[in-house]
């Protein structure tokens, strides 16, 4: 198993450039890899947003919507990337599509390398249940691709959050809910250990070695204390230190 779990917050040029780093370094040798745009109903506008992002690269990105046989194109690939948006939506497609099954049999059985950003590095989980997003949509199914043990809350932040209505206003503190919080009740129902990716981290994953690299994550496990780890940690599959 191969794989690529992105946050998302590439927003500097510092982690556009690490981005790009990584995705070449994760496809190296790959000719064609699918894009699955269905985190977004803008599928063509998806997948060639996500192809000037990449740039010049050494594989050719394809929007799965394009192919008349979905199935087809993910044997016939040698990379899957999936992208973000809202999680609700793209679980949909993937049951309603028959896409859950093919993609997890051509990772874990297959080893084609697969990359996930926000929604993208949510649906690699056994279930989609520690997304941020709004239920927009309903969904037959809670469960994912699977390839991972553990669960990702990708855009997390420790709380504290300060903001002003306008560039002309003091900082007020926000008092809200945390991401911790929502973890936890998650916890109330849930055995599996969460990783909340702070914005800019990714996780390079191997054969039970989970890699974080770019920013800070939180491990957030059933009835412990919250820890932070930096990165270039190494992670077992109960993201335990290794």
């Amino acid at each position: 198993m191969k794989a690529l779990l992105g946050s998302g917050g590439i927003g500097t040029e510092e982690r556009r450039a690490m981005y790009k780093t990584l995705m070449a370094e994760h496809f190296s040798g790959c000719k064609r890899v699918v894009f699955v745009p269905f985190a977004g109903h803008d599928h063509d506008g998806n997948t060639n947003r996500m192809r000037e992002f990449a740039g010049d690269s050494d594989y050719e990105l394809i929007g799965l919507h394009e192919f008349d046989n979905p199935l087809t194109a993910i044997e016939s690939m040698d990379g899957i990337y999936v992208g973000g948006g809202n999680t609700w939506l793209l679980v949909r497609e993937l049951h309603e599509r028959g896409l859950i099954e093919p993609i997890r049999e051509a990772v874990l059985e297959k080893g084609i390398p697969y990359a996930g950003v926000s929604a993208g590095s949510n649906v690699a989980c056994p279930t989609m249940q520690t997304t941020n997003d709004m239920p927009i949509t309903l969904i037959s199914s809670f469960e994912t691709f699977n390839i991972i043990p553990f669960q990702i809350n990708p855009h997390y932040h420790p709380g504290g959050i300060w903001f002003r209505e306008s560039e002309d206003d003091d900082f007020v503190k926000h008092f809200g809910e945390t991401r911790a919080r929502r973890i936890s009740e998650y916890h109330e129902t849930h055995d599996l250990p969460v990783i909340g990716l702070y914005e800019g981290s990714f996780l390079r994953s191997k054969n039970g070695c989970h890699e974080l690299l770019g920013n800070k994550a939180a491990i957030i496990r059933k009835g412990e204390e919250v820890f932070t780890v930096n990165p270039g940690v190494l992670l077992s599959d109960e993201l335990a230190i290794l």
